[in-house]
């Protein structure tokens, strides 16, 4: 091989040959992935004046697209650190070279975008950055206090976003021009705020308002110090935050909270708190090493953490529930909501009516939130998609979506699969929608409960922008089989022509979770236990275990069927389910009990009438309903105000003392008998025994239970991966000792890290099964 291979040769006037220039190559790469919006650009331009390569570099529909020429060694290079070194928020996918003739040139240039087919993945809104906050503090900078500082590695990203190449005439900034000191940044490859789209100063940013009813419109400054003092005064607020609007009060002061609540008509759902700092954060509930990454992380989502004794939060914050919902300041307007004597922990609830999509326009905040609020502190950046704050618990150290929204949405799932262009429509409580094409899945972010025409009119606009952003033109749609959803008549609806596919409620539910895992193998032994899906058969399932791959299931076993007695009524009554379970049993009615206690009177005639006769008396095999009987037979909860809250009250109340026993499960062939577990709570509600401890022997028994099924379908298929998933998952005190228990017996346990194990995640599970159904 010849010493000088690598190197240009040419021949110099006087003849001499010249071997000393290395050969120019150049090379065009293609970057796929969360590449725009993040500094990626100036990045590539460094990188290259660094390595010494000219070229160019400019964003398309598709990605960034890099174009570099120099020596060999340093284009390899090159293309090895856009993998290794990108910006913080930056998410590289893929890059793909691409050799082409060197053109020859010293310069590097940062290209305009260009407009055309394809695909690159938007950034979800972000945090504000350490950067942004130490100038945002500092008396002699030129954004000292400013409310809308941002730069590329923080502030408003998938919210503000109208079209692509996210540039900022594709964003709600495209009508504030900027003044000469942010055009100058902006302009500069050597700046942060280089092509830093929401980019902005006093001088030429958005401004803040607040408006009072009979009072004069305040602006910033102003605006603030009104703010503050109506919040000492015991005022509610509606703010105006990255996704949509707020109500804000005073979380330590008894009688707002309870007057939000009773506006709001929240009954007794918890309301989300915002704490000015960590270390207040601290003060009122236990945040380990795991919560405290969560709550200062670039996504700063609400995290659930265990409320602390004499904590100075208000009761009617989260009446009954030992954990709190706490968030810390996320834009730089939360962090001025702080900065002068007064509440230190406020209220951070979505400005909506319960059940309603979160307003997002000062305009509609003004009329729909106007027997709500007593006033209203906005601004005029226009908030183009609405974005809820996530939820997220720590369960065993690892992160558990409740929601997954403001901080998440619309970052991709990695499929195990490829699918043909779809979009799958989820269910109807908790709706998220997705889409997908190839390898990607796109969630969108939590539009809400389809019950209303307002969060079907979100719908449409949600679905509307995620196509955009995404480019996926589906092909096919995607729902839950039960015939009355509203989600499955939209589709119906907007199918125009294209195939609708039907997915049984609880396969999405574990395809959703095998999903996320890229799970791709065999079978999985899959607990799908949630409130309420509808079956195969007709009836209300949700206690179901199934031998489930993508392309199918069969329903190894499932809890026993009992009555529901009047459909919602049922649910919203958890002593009445928790009387129609004894009868199930052949327990009697105890008048000792609490459940039968709280059914006294006309009530209990009707329910004795209803369950003799079998009137609107459903069958149903829901785990969810059991732990709304165990619940108010333990004298717990027997009135539920939201969803889920005879369970949740029973699992905060759950024993940690070892050696409490377990209660025992019958399983009869396919059918799991709750009989023996249901005398057992009597036997010990009767005797005294604390709700706590018979929370602990429940939550145990079921442990135990999943232990044995799964075993007994390990002896006789051979399958030893489990997949949990299903609304009851939620719950961490099962989640953890389910964990444990199958890992101790050998099993592989898929659970939820990324997406919600709830009906949040039903719209990726059924993506995945529609992939299959080619």
């Amino acid at each position: 091989m010849s010493a000088d291979r690598g190197l240009r040769h040419w021949t110099s006037p006087g003849g001499g040959r010249i071997t000393n220039e290395p050969e120019r190559v150049r090379s065009r790469l293609l970057v796929t992935g969360v590449v725009q919006g993040v500094g990626f650009r100036p990045f590539v331009y460094a990188l290259a004046r660094e390595l010494g390569l000219s070229g160019q570099v400019g964003n398309t529909a598709a990605g960034v697209v890099a174009e570099v020429e120099g020596s060999a060694a340093a284009v390899t290079a090159f293309g090895d650190r856009v993998r290794t070194d990108a910006p913080p928020l930056a998410v590289v996918r893929t890059v793909t070279p691409q050799p082409v003739p060197a053109l020859g040139g010293t310069e590097f240039v940062i290209l305009d975008s260009i407009a055309g087919p394809g695909r690159t993945l938007v950034s979800p809104d972000v945090a504000t950055c350490a950067d942004c906050l130490a100038e945002f503090a500092d008396p002699s900078d030129r954004r000292y206090r400013h409310p809308f500082i941002s730069c590329t590695n923080c502030g408003p990203r998938f919210t503000i976003i109208t079209g692509l190449p996210y540039d900022r005439p594709a964003t709600t900034m495209a009508h504030f021009p900027l003044c000469p000191d942010c055009a100058r940044e902006y302009s500069d490859p050597a700046d942060r705020r280089f092509h830093a789209q929401p980019i902005a100063c006093p001088a030429c940013g958005p401004r803040l308002n607040l408006v009072q009813p009979g009072h004069e419109t305040a602006y910033d400054e102003d605006a603030l110090a009104t703010a503050h003092r109506l919040l000492v005064d015991g005022a509610i607020l509606a703010v105006k935050g990255l996704g949509g609007f707020h109500l804000v009060c005073d979380a330590a002061d008894e009688a707002v909270v309870t007057t939000l609540r009773k506006r709001k008509d929240r009954g007794d759902k918890p309301f989300a708190v915002m704490a000015a700092d960590l270390d207040m954060a601290r003060r009122i509930a236990e945040v380990d090493a795991a919560e405290e990454e969560l709550l200062t992380g670039i996504r700063h989502p609400i995290v659930l953490l265990r409320r602390r004794a004499g904590a100075a939060v208000a009761e009617a914050v989260a009446p009954g529930n030992p954990d709190l919902g706490v968030m810390l300041p996320y834009t730089p307007l939360h962090q001025l909501l702080f900065d002068q004597p007064g509440p230190c922990v406020l209220v951070m609830t979505s400005g909506n009516l319960s059940g309603e999509p979160i307003v997002t326009s000062d305009h509609a905040a003004r009329s729909r939130l106007s027997g709500l609020a007593d006033a209203w502190l906005g601004h005029d950046r226009p908030i183009h998609v609405p974005c809820d704050d996530s939820v997220v618990r720590i369960v065993d150290e690892t992160e558990l979506p409740v929601r997954r929204s403001r901080g998440y949405a619309p970052f991709p799932i990695d499929l195990p699969r490829p699918v043909r262009p779809a979009l799958a429509v989820g269910g109807d409580l908790k709706n998220t929608f997705c889409v997908g094409d190839g390898q990607y899945a796109w969630l969108s972010a939590h539009v809400g409960d389809m019950d209303d025409l307002a969060t079907l009119r979100a719908f449409d606009g949600a679905e509307l922008h995620l196509e955009q952003l995404t480019g996926v033109r589906p092909e096919v749609l995607v729902t839950d089989k039960h015939p009355s959803y509203r989600s499955r008549q939209w589709a119906v609806l907007n199918a125009a022509g294209r195939p609708v596919v039907g997915v049984q409620h609880h396969h999405a539910h574990l395809a959703s979770v095998m999903a996320e895992h890229r799970y791709d193998g065999d079978r999985v032994i899959g607990f799908a236990f949630d409130g309420t899906g509808y079956g195969d058969d007709g009836a209300v399932w949700g206690g179901e275990v199934l031998l489930a791959g993508y392309d199918g299931f069969d329903r190894h076993a499932h809890l026993k069927y009992v009555q529901l007695p009047g459909g919602d009524a049922g649910v919203r009554n958890p002593c009445r389910m928790a009387l129609s379970h004894l009868k199930a049993a052949g327990i009697g009615w105890d008048p000792r009990l609490p459940s039968y206690l709280a059914c006294a009177g006309p009530e209990h005639d009707l329910l004795v009438t209803q369950l003799d006769r079998d009137i609107a008396c459903a069958p149903t095999s829901s785990m969810g309903r059991l732990f709304d009987a165990v619940s108010s037979l333990a004298g717990v909860c027997h009135r539920a105000g939201y969803e889920a809250q005879a369970a949740i009250e029973l699992e905060g109340l759950a024993s940690v003392e070892a050696g409490l026993g377990a209660y025992e499960f019958a399983i009869e062939g396919e059918e799991i008998d709750p009989a023996p577990v249901l005398a057992g709570v009597v036997r010990d509600v009767l005797s005294g025994v604390s709700p706590g401890v018979v929370s602990a022997r429940f939550h145990q028994g079921l442990a135990e239970l999943m232990v044995s099924v799964a075993e007994r379908v390990r002896d006789a298929e051979g399958l030893s991966t489990v997949a949990l998933s299903g609304g009851v998952f939620v719950n961490r005190v099962l989640l953890s000792a389910t964990t444990r228990a199958l890992s101790a017996a050998g099993f592989t346990v898929l659970r939820h890290r990324r997406v919600p194990p709830t009906d949040a995640g039903l719209a990726l599970g059924q993506l995945a099964v529609a992939a299959s159904q080619r």
